[in-house]
């Protein structure tokens, strides 16, 4: 049973056979062409970390495939009142075709795909987002010039770093982190993505200096300081993050016809600018669509997975 729960399990070729699915699907989309790969499947999401763009994303995908997303929170399971995962993941397999699972906890996402006897999908953890950087990498082939991208994230070290840490070490591109001092990525998954670029020609540095990395890149993206469940840091992250907001004076140290992404949500003012945010460098509602045709493409790729069993 293949799973999506971080990009660590897959090769480059897996990757990037997912992503062309997922062209290969928004293409007749633009046609009028809605072709029913999932037919009458059902897909589970389960939401412990509430959602814009991971629930209308999987929901409307589901729907465009010829299936049915049914939505379920904390307030709407049994999770809410203390149901061991395990004994969640054993019921909503006997219910579903697949499951998509937003938490807090990679482990707690890591527990329910070992119960699970269907596909499951990481729709965002505290350690990894995989889902969001196949619609990255989606846009950045839509978008970016450059045969051999370099990537410069400017930020938190947070899941969003450590997918972009995990994306580049498969993919063998250059990427570039810069984050303040305090909040670097993660010692083990440093060591992990670091042993893995060796693997594939992967070049991931890190600096202190937000212009260093920013410096001739032909990507530059970063993410909000302030996640979800961390607003009581808020004061302090802002302080600490000074220097760190990608204006500009910051775009123009990377390539002219470098491009800007952001995940979202974005709060202007702090790790973007209004002036970026809006720009014409700046593709981030081309990548938030992405997110509906890349996980349309992974959820094809995981049932024709199955179906190989």
């Amino acid at each position: 049973m293949r799973h999506f729960l971080t990009l660590k399990e897959y090769t480059k070729e897996e990757i990037l056979e997912i992503i062309e699915l997922g062209f290969k699907i928004k293409k007749k989309l633009k046609k009028g062409k809605l072709k029913p790969y999932l037919k009458k499947q059902t897909l589970a999401m389960i939401f412990e970390k509430s959602s814009t763009r991971t629930r209308m994303s999987f929901e409307t995908g589901m729907y465009q495939l010829g299936g049915h997303a049914i939505f379920l929170s904390s307030n709407d399971s049994q999770l809410g009142r203390g149901e061991p995962m395990k004994d969640t993941a054993r019921v909503v397999s006997r219910m579903a075709d697949m499951v998509m699972i937003r938490t807090f906890s990679q482990e707690s996402l890591e527990e329910f795909a070992r119960y699970a006897s269907v596909p499951v999908i990481n729709g965002l953890t505290d350690l990894y987002h995989p889902v969001q950087l196949l619609a990255d990498y989606m846009t950045m082939i839509e978008h970016s010039k450059a045969k051999d991208p370099v990537v410069a994230y400017v930020g938190d070290g947070n899941n969003m770093t450590h997918s972009w840490m995990w994306l580049a070490a498969k993919l063998g591109f250059e990427l570039r982190i810069a984050t303040p001092k305090g909040y670097e990525a993660d010692s083990m998954v440093i060591q992990e993505t670091l042993t893995e670029a060796k693997k594939s020609g992967a070049k991931i540095t890190f600096t202190y200096d937000p212009k260093e990395a920013v410096k001739d890149a032909d990507v530059v993206t970063t993410d909000t300081w302030i996640s979800m469940g961390l607003e009581e840091e808020k004061e302090q992250r802002i302080k600490d993050f000074t220097g760190f907001i990608v204006d500009e004076k910051m775009m123009a140290l990377a390539k002219k016809d470098a491009i800007f992404l952001h995940c979202l949500p974005a709060y202007r003012g702090y790790e973007v600018s209004e002036a970026v945010l809006e720009g014409p460098q700046s593709v981030i509602f081309d990548e938030a669509e992405n997110r509906l045709h890349a996980q349309k493409g992974l959820m094809v790729w995981l049932d024709k997975q199955r179906d190989k069993e």
